[in-house]
């Protein structure tokens, strides 16, 4: 199942709607307002909190600019981090480690959309800007049907928004 997500950098307190290949609302972006650190909830379209993204502070000083990871949070507890694997000249690598102790590699081409989500070695979703000529748009393509499709689309909204604020800092 594809998922289509206007691709904007949200500021706090911004909301939009993910849509499947149907152009049904199949999750909301809730960023979340006045909050100390940066937190979003991926909503069902009923409006139920599926996971919640949320930026960890380096070493937990709150210090702005040492934004180290995200954590992905779902019923109040943590589901995941997420954190930069390695940085080559030509791809951007994550990974998210799971709250039982596996890992998804994350790796592509982060800031051009381009790029898949694997676990050890098997594609669990790719993301792409292809299947899309809408202007700002990628796809969240969940290829195994058992994978969580909440949490592929978290995955890849936590990706983009770490590499586009490592961006802004090192262009800052």
């Amino acid at each position: 199942m594809k998922y289509l997500v206007r691709d904007k950098l949200l500021a706090l307190g911004d909301d939009y709607w993910i849509e499947d290949e149907d152009g049904r609302h199949a999750f909301l972006v809730d960023g979340k307002a006045l909050r100390l650190r940066d937190t979003l909830e991926l909503e069902d379209p009923a409006g139920r909190v599926l996971i919640t993204l949320r930026e960890r502070l380096f070493g937990g000083l709150g210090l702005p600019g040492l934004r180290d990871a995200m954590t992905l949070e779902r019923d109040g507890k943590r589901l995941a981090v997420i954190r930069r694997k390695r940085l080559s000249l030509l791809r951007n690598h994550f990974r998210v480690t799971m709250s039982e102790g596996t890992e998804l590699d994350v790796s592509g081409r982060i800031l051009d959309r381009e790029f898949k989500v694997e676990y050890e070695g098997e594609l669990l979703a790719l993301v792409s800007r292809q299947w899309y000529r809408i202007r700002e748009t990628y796809a969240v393509d969940v290829v195994r049907e058992e994978a969580d499709a909440a949490l592929m689309v978290a995955v890849a909204v936590c990706v983009i928004r770490m590499a586009e604020r490592e961006r802004e800092e090192d262009d800052a």
